[in-house]
C-alpha cells in the first residue's frame, strides 16, 4: 500500500490517489467496451455453498450474518451467506440464471470489490477492486477467443502507467497430455505443485512430486523440464517434442498455445511469453491459462490471470464454456502509488473557483458557475467574501488552478476575469464562452517524468 490504513487489508485512498485509481478503471472500460464487452454488475453476497463449489477453502470467505435474525423469514432465506471472493464465480451464476435473456457469445466486463480473509501483505489485500473480461459461449466457444482475450487485454494494459509487462501463457491440455505421457495419473497434483516453482524452487517441487504423489525421480525431472521452456515464439512447440512424449491431448494442447502465441506475438512483440511454467492453482481451468507480471516487478506477482473453462457455468441440460481474463486493479494501483510510477495533476476535479466580491453576490457567482458547468467546466464558488488573497490561498491548498472575479462597475455593468494563480497571468473572460485549456479541464494522469 502507499501508506498503511487504520484497519489492514481494505485500503483507502486520498482524494489524489483515487484519481489515480479512477484513471485505471476509466482505461480499462474504455478499452473493453471498444472490443465489445458490455457491463454486468452481480451481487455482493453468493450462498456458501456456491461460492465453495470450485474447492475453494473456508478461511478465505468472509460469512455475512445479521445481527437481529427475522424469525418470519422463508425457509430459503436461511441459507448461509458470504461476500464474493472472486467474479468468476458469481458470473458463472449470473450465465445460468440469465441464460434465457442473453446473447451468446456473451461478452461482458465487470469491476467490482472482493473480499478475501488473507493475511493482507504487498499486493494483498482483504477489500479490494477487481476488473474482469470474459466471453462465454451456450455449449460451445470456439478457440479464437483464447487469442482474442490475450489481445484484448494487452491493448488494455499498454494503456495503463506501469512498467513494461509480460503476459505469460501455457495450455493446461498440454500439461496434462504430457503429465499422462510420463506415468503421472495425478495431473491435479502434479499441476498444483508446478505451480509453487517460483515460491519454492524446483528442488523442493521435485521433492513434493516425489513424496506426494509418487512419482519416480525421472519422471519429477521430466516434469520440470517441461516446466522450463519459456519461448517469445511458437519455437516451443519442438522443445516440446523434443522430450519424446507423445499423446493427443499434448499435441492438442501444443496447437492450442501456439494459435495464442503466434498471434500475440505478432501484433505485440516481446509482450506474450509461452512459459510452460503457468498453471494456475484453480480447478477449473481446462485449457489456456494466463499470468501477467510487471518487468522488474515480478515479487509482486500476478497483476492480471485467467484461462478458459469448458464447464464453469452450466444447468445439468446446457453447459456454458467460456474464457476470462482478471486484473488486480487494487494491486495495480498499490504499486503505482507506493513506486511514484504516476500521479494526478491536481488533487481534485475542480478547475475554477469562482470567487465573491462581496456576500451578496453569492448568487451571482452561482449564476457563473452555472454557465461554466453547462460546458463541462468543474467549478466551485467560495463560502465567503474573504479578502481575494485568502481565497486565492483557498484555490492554492485545494490545487484549483483557475480564480474567476466578477466586478460590477458604476453603471452596472459586469467585469469578468479569470487568473491562472500558477503563472499569475490574468484576463478578461466571458463565462458563456470561456474554457481553460485542454490538460487543465479535468485532472490528469500523468507517468513518471512525463
Amino acid at each position: 500500500m502507499a501508506r498503511k490504513t487504520s484497519l489492514s487489508g481494505f485500503p483507502e485512498w486520498l482524494p489524489e490517489e483515487r484519481l489515480v485509481e479512477l484513471h485505471v478503471l476509466d482505461v480499462l472500460r474504455e478499452t473493453f467496451e471498444l472490443h465489445g464487452f458490455s457491463s454486468i454488475e452481480t451481487r455482493a453476497v453468493e450462498t456458501v455453498e456456491q461460492l465453495l463449489r470450485k474447492g475453494e477453502i473456508d478461511k478465505e470467505v468472509y460469512v455475512v450474518s445479521r445481527l437481529q435474525e427475522d424469525e418470519d423469514a422463508p425457509e430459503k432465506d436461511d441459507a448461509r451467506l458470504a461476500l464474493h471472493f472472486d467474479l468468476t464465480v458469481p458470473f458463472a451464476r449470473y450465465v445460468v440464471e440469465n441464460g434465457g435473456h442473453l446473447t451468446f457469445p456473451f461478452r461482458r466486463y465487470q469491476m467490482q470489490k472482493v473480499w478475501r480473509g488473507e493475511r493482507p501483505q504487498e499486493g494483498r489485500a482483504r477489500e479490494f477492486t477487481q476488473a474482469d473480461i470474459d466471453v462465454v459461449g451456450d455449449g460451445a466457444l470456439p478457440f479464437r477467443y483464447d487469442v482474442e482475450l490475450a489481445l484484448v487485454m494487452i491493448d488494455a494494459l499498454a494503456k495503463l502507467p506501469i512498467p513494461p509487462f509480460v503476459l505469460r501463457v501455457n495450455n493446461r491440455k498440454l500439461a496434462e497430455g504430457f503429465y499422462r505421457g510420463i506415468g503421472l495419473q495425478d495431473t491435479a497434483g502434479v499441476l498444483r505443485n508446478i505451480d509453487k516453482l517460483e515460491k519454492i524452487g524446483p528442488e523442493k517441487v521435485a521433492q513434493a512430486l516425489c513424496d506426494e504423489l509418487g512419482a519416480s525421480a525421472e519422471q519429477a525431472r521430466a516434469a520440470l523440464q517441461l516446466a522450463s521452456i519459456r519461448t517469445e515464439d511458437t519455437s516451443f512447440v519442438e522443445q516440446v517434442r523434443a522430450l519424446g512424449v507423445n499423446t493427443q491431448l499434448l499435441e492438442e494442447g501444443l496447437q492450442e498455445l501456439a494459435e495464442v502465441v503466434g498471434e500475440a506475438s505478432r501484433r505485440a512483440p516481446g509482450t506474450v511469453v509461452a512459459d510452460l511454467s503457468i498453471a494456475r492453482g484453480l480447478d477449473y481451468y481446462t485449457g489456456t491459462v494466463y499470468e501477467t507480471v510487471l518487468v522488474g516487478h515480478e515479487q509482486l506477482g500476478s497483476v492480471c490471470s485467467g484461462g478458459r473453462y469448458e464447464s464453469l457455468a452450466s444447468t445439468g441440460k446446457k453447459t456454458y464454456p467460456g474464457v476470462g481474463l482478471s486484473v488486480g486493479v487494487t494491486r495495480l494501483v498499490s504499486r503505482i502509488l507506493s513506486q511514484g510510477m504516476a500521479e494526478a495533476s491536481r488533487k481534485v476535479p475542480t478547475a475554477v473557483l469562482v470567487s465573491l466580491v462581496d456576500e451578496e453576490s453569492w448568487s451571482q457567482a452561482q449564476d457563473v458557475a452555472g454557465q461554466l458547468r453547462a460546458r463541462g467546466i468543474a467549478c466551485e464558488v467560495s463560502a465567503s467574501a474573504a479578502k481575494f488573497g485568502k481565497q486565492i490561498r483557498y484555490a492554492e491548498r485545494r490545487g484549483i488552478p483557475f480564480v474567476w472575479f466578477t466586478v460590477r462597475a458604476e453603471d452596472g455593468t459586469l467585469t469578468h476575469e479569470v487568473k491562472d494563480i500558477r503563472s499569475g497571468e490574468q484576463v478578461r473572460a466571458d463565462p458563456a464562452t470561456w474554457t481553460p485549456p485542454a490538460e487543465d479541464l479535468r485532472p490528469v494522469v500523468r507517468s513518471a517524468g512525463a
